[in-house]
């Protein structure tokens, strides 16, 4: 089978694939601050003893982890505004799906890290006065981080390419601009060709970073 590829209008609309990226960009620094800050809390709170808290903590971690984040998406822009009255923008639906669904994954990894930390570290801390607050904040979390700072940083380059799943509601990110592209030339493949490259370029340092990180990370313990 013979396909003349077209890669030329690629380059003519880059300027559109460039808004494309500013897009992903915006959604992935949103997202990704507010399901890392967000997991802490939810992961503190399932490793909390008190029902009270950890229950309402396991029932959000298992709603969010085991249902699709494309579904969650779609169901924030179109189910949400039903039940709620409440407006929902692509934006604000994309950043709802994507980033509860973060909080979730980002949670259990944060309570492995904290159920990571020896016994004797809270000891330590109950034998010097502290409470179980300060215990957490000042001995046990600062561990834990730094045991859990690659699988976050890995979370962070999945969510984003998970940001593409914005393009189902029509959120202006690369893979929609790429959509575009492709209904206005008739080259779909050229055009997610150019999106693969486009995330290629962007996440391989970062991956590559990860390696460093880790290796230093494991060098200092």
């Amino acid at each position: 089978m013979e396909h003349n590829w077209d890669f030329v209008t690629i380059f003519e609309h880059r300027h559109v694939l460039w808004v494309g990226v500013k897009g992903t960009v915006v959604i992935f620094v949103v997202t990704v601050a507010l399901g890392l800050a967000g997991g802490l809390v939810v992961g503190i709170a399932r490793y909390a003893r008190t029902p009270f808290i950890g229950w309402p903590a396991r029932v959000f971690v298992e709603v969010f982890r085991n249902t699709p984040v494309l579904v969650q998406i779609i169901w924030f822009f179109y189910a949400f505004p039903i039940l709620t009255g409440i407006d929902v923008d692509p934006f604000l639906a994309a950043v709802l799906g994507i980033s509860l669904n973060t909080m979730a994954f980002s949670a259990e990894i944060y309570r492995a890290g904290i159920q990571s930390v020896e016994p004797g570290q809270w000891e330590a801390g109950k034998a010097i006065g502290m409470t179980y607050i300060q215990t957490m904040r000042r001995i046990v979390l600062p561990v834990a981080i730094k045991r859990v700072l690659p699988a976050l940083t890995n979370r962070g380059i999945e969510v984003f390419k998970m940001s593409t799943l914005a393009s189902v509601v029509a959120y202006v990110e690369t893979l929609n601009q790429a959509k575009l592209i492709a209904d206005l030339n008739f080259n779909p493949i050229e055009s997610y060709t150019a999106v693969a490259l486009i995330f290629f370029v962007v996440l391989y340092p970062v991956v590559q970073g990860t390696y460093v990180l880790e290796r230093v990370l494991r060098k200092s313990e």
